[in-house]
Order: structure tokens, then C-alpha cells, then sequence
């Protein structure tokens, strides 16, 4: 099998002579990273969302199945997680917002910050309408 191949060696960004001697300090440009606080803020988002669709099922299924106390189990986590992307999110878009200086890492990722902030959002929100279904049918 023949070797990965080789990266195109990226430019200097800029040379720095060092005084009283033929010597410089070479500095290189560095790509940019995509934010970790962004794509787990896009998880979080994604199983806050599964999580109050569990809520929702225990809400329809009634008292059957433990109903409201189930529902609202399972509704704390779903609020914990919602609230938890959500608060990744908006710490996501503050980091890749954030100018750097030319040494220092640029963050990317602003599409998956917003999409963790509003997948909490519809989480946390799925998670609170679940449970007052449960309460509604546990009610009734």
C-alpha cells in the first residue's frame, strides 16, 4: 500500500531576523480548528431532542407505565441537556467570534454552534410540553 501523501507545505506567514545573526524565527500559518465546544454542543442538542421524544412517548402512554413520574424522570434530563447545549453553543460562538493573533489557533464551526443552540432550545422546549402532557393525562 502506498503512503498517505504528503501535505503541501503551507507558507510562512512572516520572517523575523534575529539581530547579529544569519539566523531567523519563521512563523508559520496555522490552520484553523474546528470548535470542540461547538460539535458537542451539537450532541447535547441531538440526544436533549431524543430524550423529550421519550418524554412525549411516556406522556401518551399514561399511567400505564408509570406515566407523569416517568415523564418527569426523564424530563429533568432532557431540561439538563437542553440547558447544557444551549450554554455550549453560545460559549462556542463566543470562542470562534473571538479574533486571535497570528501564532494563536483560529476557531471555525459557527453552523454547528447554532444548530447545538437550537437543537437545546427544541429540546428543553419538547421536554417541558412532554411533561405537561403527561400531567394532563395522568390528570384526566
Amino acid at each position: 500500500m502506498p503512503p498517505p501523501p504528503r501535505e503541501a507545505p503551507r507558507p510562512p506567514k512572516r520572517v523575523d531576523p534575529v539581530p547579529g545573526t544569519p539566523f531567523g524565527v519563521v512563523h508559520l500559518d496555522v490552520p484553523p480548528v474546528t470548535s470542540g465546544l461547538a460539535v458537542g454542543s451539537l450532541v447535547t442538542g441531538i440526544a436533549s431532542i431524543l430524550v423529550s421524544l421519550l418524554v412525549l412517548c411516556f406522556g401518551v402512554a399514561g399511567p400505564n407505565y408509570g406515566g407523569a413520574w416517568a415523564a418527569g424522570a426523564f424530563t429533568v434530563l432532557g431540561a439538563l441537556a437542553g440547558t447544557a447545549a444551549i450554554v455550549a453553543g453560545l460559549l462556542a460562538r463566543r470562542q470562534i467570534r473571538r479574533p486571535a493573533p497570528p501564532p494563536a489557533v483560529r476557531f471555525t464551526g459557527r453552523g454547528p454552534a447554532v444548530a447545538g443552540l437550537v437543537c437545546g432550545a427544541v429540546g428543553l422546549l419538547l421536554s417541558l410540553l412532554g411533561l405537561a402532557v403527561a400531567l394532563v393525562v395522568q390528570i384526566t
